[in-house]
């Protein structure tokens, strides 16, 4: 895990558009070796896209794995550049200082796209606000090491672990910190409901509303989006939800998820598809993905 460290440092001093043409190329050797997510990638595509033939959803496939190859290898520029070097890669649209002006809680919402990392340092970078999120934390004491210290590096942002109490991130917010909120992943079936998602019934959190609703929070969605060609990166912050939330937590839900897939439709390639989300499934259904 060091080495790959090391080769992640290394590579960041390329030019953006080098480096980009070096992941697009990993991202055709993952899609012939890495052959389990493939296979949940288009198992994905076919739940979500029926209408599609065979043929549109491996080309988007194989379009999907070059952009995760670009995103695995641009980590390392994300992690390791200087912040004047990634402000110049970001081009920010929307209100981003919303939250600067903003008196009471924010959430900052942001589902599972390949920038996912460019938005949660544009949110450093270009906000004042300190932010806290929750991550996973690695089996790797290496890997999460450096992964806690790369989203830690601009000292305004505390990350809690998942498996960690709810106490801490709620008194983060308490104290004025916005929220940066990953919605659209399978966590199992607790704290979830089975809400459709491209017409599929996916576990999906209610957190989003409820925790709106508790701590009176405004939420505004956040996506980031890879540019072709090593150009950078599109920042897009989206005006702040005015009906969100409302007393009904899983019809909140319920609009998180079709907004979440007007985004991806506008661009599908760049959404997570070898995440297996539609993994937990309703009492008496049988799985989506085999085994």
């Amino acid at each position: 895990m060091r080495l790959v460290l090391f080769l992640l440092w290394l590579l960041h001093w390329l030019p953006l558009p080098i480096l980009a043409a070096l992941g697009r190329g990993l991202g055709r050797l993952l899609w012939h070796v890495a052959g389990s997510r493939r296979r949940i990638a288009l198992r994905n595509l076919a739940l979500c896209f029926p209408a599609w033939t065979e043929d549109q959803r491996q080309a988007l496939a194989r379009e999907h794995f070059q952009w995760l190859g670009r995103s695995l290898l641009e980590r390392g520029l994300l992690w390791y550049a200087s912040p004047a070097r990634l402000r110049r890669l970001m081009h920010v649209e929307g209100p981003a200082s919303f939250a600067d002006t903003h008196d009471g809680p924010v959430m900052w919402l942001v589902p599972h796209f390949m920038g996912l990392d460019v938005a949660g340092a544009a949110v450093q970078l270009f906000v004042a606000r300190p932010g806290c999120s929750i991550y996973q934390a690695q089996s790797n004491k290496v890997f999460d090491a450096a992964l806690r210290r790369a989203r830690l590096r601009y000292g305004n942002a505390k990350i809690f672990a998942r498996n960690e109490t709810a106490k801490p991130l709620m008194r983060a917010i308490k104290d004025g910190m916005g929220f940066f909120n990953l919605p659209d992943m399978d966590f199992g079936a607790k704290d979830a409901a089975f809400v459709p998602f491209f017409g599929v019934p996916a576990a999906t959190l209610l957190a989003p509303s409820r925790m709106a609703r508790l701590l009176g929070m405004k939420v505004q969605p956040v996506i980031a989006y890879m540019l072709p060609g090593g150009r950078g990166y599109r920042v897009r912050f989206f005006e702040p939800w005015d009906d969100f939330p409302t007393v009904d937590a899983e019809a909140d839900t319920l609009r998180m998820n079709r907004w979440i897939e007007e985004r991806i439709r506008e661009h599908a390639a760049q959404y997570l598809w070898v995440h297996k989300r539609f993994k937990t499934r309703p009492p008496g259904e049988a799985p989506l993905y085999g085994g």
